[in-house]
Order: C-alpha cells, then sequence, then structure tokens
C-alpha cells in the first residue's frame, strides 16, 4: 500500500430517505467526494446482515450483503417497485439516527414486493448468481427460511433436532420443500444486494478508489455459518460452545470483555489446509479490495472463556494458528491487501507475528496524547508499514474525545501538534495524521 489516505464511512451513515444509508444515489455522491477531496480510499464497516442488536459485527451470515442496504429507488429505476410503495412506510423521523425497530417492520415487506416481480422475470440471472455462490448461499438462504419458520429464533433453540443439528440431506430437503418461498426470496435478496454492490464497486473503482473492508475475526453463534460448518468451532455433541471469546480485564473493563463468539477449533481448521479461512477471504475479496482484519492479536493467541461465564475474568489465553494461517492467506491472496488491528494487549508475540506477516499495523491519535507516559502512538513513533487513524469505531469521536481528555492531556496534545487557534484541532488533528 503507497502513501495515501482515505475516510471511514460506513454505508448505513450515508443520508438516506429510507432510515438507513444504501448503495443508492448517496453512495455514488461519496464516491465523487472522495475523488474531488484527493482520496484514494473508502473504508466501510462489515457489510453483511446483521442479527439482534444490529452490529454488524454480529452477523448472520460472513458471505451475505445486509438487505436494508439495498436501495429502494434503484428498485423502482428496474420496474421491481413504485416510488409511492418506497415512500409509504415510516421509516423514522430522525436523520441523525437509524430506527432499526421501524426498518425492521417494513423493509422486507417491501423487499418482497419486489421479489415477487423479479424471481421469474430475472430468473436466468438468478441461476448464474446462485451458481456463482453455491459454497454459501443455499444453506444462507434455508438458514433464514427456517429462521423465519421458527419466530427469529437462534438455530440452537430450533425445536426440530433434526434440521438443527443437520442429521441428514432428508431433513434439509424436507424444509427446503416446506419453506420454498422463503428460501427463494433470501436468495433473490442477496442477487439484489450483489447487483447493486457490484455497480457502486465498479463505479468507486473508476473514482481511483479502492474500498477496505472490516473482517471481524469471529462469527456468531447464531449463524449460517457455524449451523452449516459445526466442525469447525469449539461445540460438543449438542452443538453447545465448550468455551467462547472475549478479552481479558484491563484498564477499561474490570470484567473484560464477554463476546460470546464461538472458538474455532484451529487443530481441525489446519487438518483441513483452513480451507474456512481460505474460502471466507474470498467471500471477503468479491466485495473489498484491502481487508481490516479485525483483532488480529486472536491469530497468535487467543482469550478463551468457559461456556456459561457471565464475565470473561475466568479466561485464560490459548495459542492460535499464528504464521500457519496468516501465511496461507498472504500467499493464496497475493493480489489481495491485509491491514491488522493490533491494538488491544499486544504482546511480544503479538508484534513478532505482526512483523513476520508484512501487514500494516494501525496507530490510533485518540490513543496517542498521555501527558505522564510516552505512548506507543505518539506520531513520532508510529512506523512506516502502518495506517494512521483519527479513531475508530470503537473509539469516541474526536469532539466527544477532546470534550473528555483532562487540562494536561489537553494541553499535551495542544503543544506537540502545534494548534493553533487559526487552524483548530480539525484541522490540527488531519495534518498531523498525515504528517
Amino acid at each position: 500500500m503507497k502513501r495515501s489516505s482515505g475516510i471511514l464511512m460506513a454505508v448505513s451513515s450515508l443520508p438516506s430517505p429510507y432510515g438507513i444509508g444504501t448503495l443508492g444515489k448517496a453512495a455514488y455522491d461519496f464516491a465523487d467526494f472522495l475523488k474531488d477531496a484527493g482520496q484514494s480510499y473508502w473504508q466501510m464497516l462489515p457489510l453483511g446482515p446483521t442479527s439482534y442488536g444490529d452490529s454488524p459485527y454480529q452477523s448472520f451470515s460472513a458471505y451475505a450483503g445486509n438487505p436494508y442496504f439495498i436501495d429502494p429507488d434503484m428498485l423502482a429505476a428496474d420496474g421491481l417497485l413504485t416510488a409511492a410503495e418506497c415512500a409509504a412506510p415510516d421509516w423514522g423521523s430522525d436523520p441523525r439516527h437509524v430506527d432499526y425497530g421501524k426498518i425492521y417492520e417494513s423493509r422486507f415487506t417491501l423487499l418482497h414486493k419486489a421479489y415477487k416481480r423479479g424471481w421469474e422475470r430475472d430468473a436466468e440471472a438468478v441461476a448464474a448468481f446462485a451458481q456463482d455462490n453455491a459454497r454459501w448461499l443455499p444453506d444462507y438462504a434455508l438458514y433464514m427460511a427456517c429462521k423465519r419458520h421458527f419466530g427469529m429464533k437462534a438455530w440452537t433453540e430450533w425445536p426440530d433436532d433434526d434440521l438443527r443439528l443437520r442429521k441428514n440431506e432428508a431433513v434439509l430437503d424436507k424444509y427446503r420443500t416446506l419453506l420454498r418461498e422463503d428460501v427463494q426470496f433470501f436468495t433473490y435478496l442477496q442477487f439484489l444486494f450483489f447487483r447493486q454492490w457490484t455497480a457502486l464497486r465498479d463505479y468507486v473503482h473508476q473514482q481511483g478508489i479502492r474500498i477496505i473492508g472490516d473482517l471481524p475475526i469471529y462469527v456468531a453463534m447464531d449463524s449460517a455459518d457455524v449451523w452449516a460448518e459445526p466442525q469447525f468451532f469449539q461445540l460438543d455433541d449438542d452443538l453447545v460452545p465448550k468455551a467462547v471469546a472475549g478479552v481479558p480485564p484491563d484498564y477499561f473493563t474490570a470484567d473484560g470483555q464477554l463476546w460470546g463468539n464461538p472458538l474455532y477449533d484451529w487443530e481441525h481448521m489446519r487438518e483441513d489446509g483452513f480451507g474456512w479461512w481460505i474460502r471466507r477471504i474470498d467471500g471477503a475479496k468479491k466485495l473489498y479490495d484491502v481487508v481490516r482484519i479485525d483483532h488480529f492479536r486472536g491469530f497468535e493467541s487467543y482469550w478463551s472463556v468457559p461456556y456459561g461465564e457471565e464475565t470473561a475474568k475466568n479466561g485464560s489465553w490459548r495459542p492460535g494458528p499464528g504464521m500457519k494461517l496468516v501465511g496461507v492467506l498472504a500467499s493464496w491472496f497475493h493480489d489481495l491487501s491485509f491491514i491488522a488491528e493490533d491494538l488491544g494487549y499486544v504482546t511480544p508475540g503479538v508484534k513478532a507475528l505482526l512483523e513476520e506477516s508484512g501487514f500494516p499495523g494501525m496507530k490510533i491519535l485518540e490513543f496517542a496524547f498521555d501527558a505522564h507516559g510516552e505512548s506507543d502512538y505518539l506520531p513520532h513513533r508510529c512506523t512506516g508499514n502502518s495506517v494512521c487513524y483519527m479513531g475508530t469505531h470503537d473509539n469516541d469521536t474526536v469532539k466527544g474525545w477532546l470534550e473528555t481528555m483532562s487540562r494536561e492531556d489537553l494541553d499535551f496534545a495542544a503543544k506537540y501538534m502545534h494548534i493553533t487557534p487559526d487552524e483548530g484541532w480539525c484541522w490540527g488533528l488531519i495534518r498531523t495524521g498525515m504528517a
């Protein structure tokens, strides 16, 4: 990656009359803005369909796109909806916030109208799309159809044990037939998402912009990924997790962070040649030009918390796959760039893995200015092969950060960066990061 800069903008944060950002006009306008501003990258948060809580880091699939991002105006232009149908639902009245409850109530009803009009019309194109994505799409569409059938309960709570445990192909065929309409619906939604995404990505590339995408290191327990391939996770015979993911207690959280994601069975993955990860990165490659690997330190060692614990305090460090996996990904995807999120509890082992991988790490300016210590994130200590951020999606806004800093730290930051009243903090931070 050459010396360059870009902007982190979640698709959900783009302006939209439909309650949440989409892949429509505002996304194209933002690409134009990036070009005019001399930028090289558009970084996004994960694009997958969100589960309960609507976090992009807890998705129903590591491969699928979020149906909320399908642009209604583009569907209307394609003859699948009318303008009146798009405008009729209450998408929420506050342009600053996404009202996920209202979107959940109305979005799929609207998209179902598009499906009814387009399924047969687009049959040939949908069949080609399904063939290109045969490795994950059938399982995802069936999983979503079954979730609907069982009142959106997690697959671990489905009452049919034969389906939950995927005892045989016959039971899957039974539900494919029973829920045929919904299986087709969720297949068509992915067709629409990727058709709009491909058009947007092509346009972004025409503007000379590359896309950085975020890859959560773990997948959600309630996901098609775990339901379809439980053998790659630390689960018992009843597919209950033996241990779950998190991070240990630190300066910020006395109880640590209990994420609850199922942990990988790294030995099984290694025996399989890390095929699961190769397939996952191949899926990300269809979306992004650069992949930011979230929680990269988990490849060196990961915090394992016994299942059932209420906090992350009673966990333990376990060895990760290290360069055995990282080397496979780097060699397999030589035409894809990676960024390692090397934040959190960074040990010498994590630093050695980052150096051996050759991936750039991350430097966060909001972590830099401590009047009482020499932070590793101070600009003069930043190394060449790294990506400098004001802050990430995990940090406060710069405005919020400045308002909560101690007077000592604020004075230190202003003096270090030579902030002047005429320039102000915004441009001062940008200048410092660029330098």
